[in-house]
Parts: C-alpha cells; structure tokens; sequence
C-alpha cells in the first residue's frame, strides 16, 4: 500500500493506458484528479472522465473528475486548484494526455500539427510548472511522462515527421524538468512500451494490429514500480515497461499479451525501425 493517501494528478486517463495506471494505482488506495476532456461518450472513444472515476473508486481508490483541455492553461490550473482543494495536495504526475496522426507531411494539416505540439510538448510543460508548488511539498515526489527515449533514426522521422517531432519535445522535457527539479528532490522520468499496447489508438490504425499487443496493465505496473522509488534515486530515465518488469523481478510477461500465440511488435521508436514500421502504413489515424 505505497501510495495509500498519496495524490495523482493524471492529464488525460478517461480510457487506455492512463486509465490502467490511475486503477493501479488505486489499489493502493491513492487519491486520483482525473484531468482529461471526454465527458460524454464518443462514438470511437470509450469512456469518460466520469466512467473512468467510478473505475477508479471500484479498485479501492478515490477520484476526482475535472474536464480538462491541457492545450489551455486555464482549465490545467483550475484542475491542480480543484484537486488540490479536494485532497490536500499533489504527489505524482502522469503526463498521459496524448494526440497522435501517423501522416506524412503530404497529407497532414496544420491544425492536426498544432494540436500534436499543444497536447504532448506544450502541455506536458504547463503541467508540470503548474503542479509544481504542491510536488515539491511532497515527501516522495514523482513527474512521469509517457514520451519516448529520443531515437535519431531517419526511419521514425520521414512518414510522421510531426508527430515523432512532437514526442520527442515531450522527451526533451523529461531530460529539462529533470535538472531543473532535481534540488527540490522531484524525479522526472519517461515510461514507454517495449511493444505495441491494446488501446483505441492502435485500433483505429489496424483492429489486427491487436493481437501482436500487450493489455495496458503492463505500463500500469512499471508505472507502479518506478513511481513507488525513492525520487532522489530514480530521476532522468527513459524506461522501457518491460525492462522495468525484469528490474522488479518479473520475468514471465506471457500475462501481459492479448494473445500469447501471437509474435508481438516493437512500438515505435523502439529497436529496429522495420519491426515497427507496419504502423505507418495508412492513410490516416485521427486518435486522442
């Protein structure tokens, strides 16, 4: 029960791997603020802020649902407010929030472009200053981004250039904040997925693509495991999920893919670009 009273504040998480952190989460007992924008249902999106509460609070947790659009200052310090005034304080942040189109610069708009840099660069970064004040105050305080170890290969730049460019400005985040909050004693690091993760968003590209993925629960319990480390310890890191798994202890991840028959594929950014490049062959993925 490490993070029994502890405060999440979780951009994003109505569904996916967000989500499946905030439920890990709560078994311990922690408290989630649940800043994300879905408050009804969308038509290729499941859940809301306020579906993903009540899961939250079923696995033992308690939640806090705040609409929240991180491209807008405003609402992200009325959600730390909000939050705040409700549990006492910030612990963690999960910067979960995420816009992702696999287009070519042929095809992609500006508008899609800016929203990719509003949601994982800028509003990781106004996430992170605006929780500030409260992280500081913590006794084991924890900033993870789920953004990507910066990968220079041209493979992962020439079909998707904005949003590789985007995802690695949320990195070079991690490695700034880190620096920057080391004397306060707040760890910065980054987690992402060795392989490709069972999400809306992997669906949307190909329903196929499934069944060479893992359940979202293995982010959820390297999350789990890195946000649980002393922060003056743990701090900088771009990690992998499994290799944080193996570092727990773990060494069996058969439980962790949708199906254990089935080759997974790398995600992106990760080992060979070939192995991952099947992604990229589309026409458009428009996904949150």
């Amino acid at each position: 029960m490490l993070l029994k009273d502890k405060t999440i504040f979780m951009s994003g998480g109505s569904r996916g791997i967000g989500l499946a952190i905030a439920k890990r989460f709560a078994r311990d007992g922690a408290n989630v603020i649940i800043a994300a924008k879905t408050v009804t249902q969308h038509p290729r999106l499941e859940g809301t802020i306020h579906t993903a509460c009540q899961e939250i609070e079923l696995a033992g947790g308690q939640a806090l649902a705040v609409q929240t659009d991180i491209r807008f200052e405003d609402q992200i310090k009325a959600a730390v407010q909000q939050g705040v005034e409700r549990f006492g304080g910030i612990d963690i942040v999960i910067n979960n929030a995420s816009a992702i189109y696999l287009l070519n610069p042929e095809v992609l708009k500006m508008k899609q472009y800016d929203m990719m840099f509003a949601i994982n660069a800028r509003g990781s970064y106004m996430v992170n200053t605006h929780c500030f004040d409260y992280l500081k105050q913590s006794e084991n305080p924890h900033i993870l981004s789920l953004s990507p170890p910066i990968n220079m290969k041209i493979d992962w730049f020439k079909n998707n250039i904005a949003y590789t460019q985007s995802k690695y400005v949320m990195s070079m985040n991690v490695i700034g904040f880190s620096e920057s909050y080391k004397k306060y004693g707040i760890a910065v690091n980054a987690l992402w997925p060795k392989t490709i993760i069972n999400t809306d968003a992997i669906k949307h590209i190909s329903p196929d693509l499934l069944k060479h993925s893992r359940k979202p629960s293995i982010m959820a319990d390297a999350a789990y495991w890195m946000v649980t480390q002393k922060s003056s310890r743990l701090t900088g890191k771009f990690l992998l999920d499994q290799d944080v798994l193996e570092k727990s202890g773990k060494s069996d991840m058969s439980r962790y893919s949708v199906d254990p028959t089935q080759l997974l594929m790398r995600d992106l950014f990760v080992g060979d670009p070939k192995d991952a490049l099947k992604m990229l062959d589309i026409h458009g993925n428009p996904a949150e």
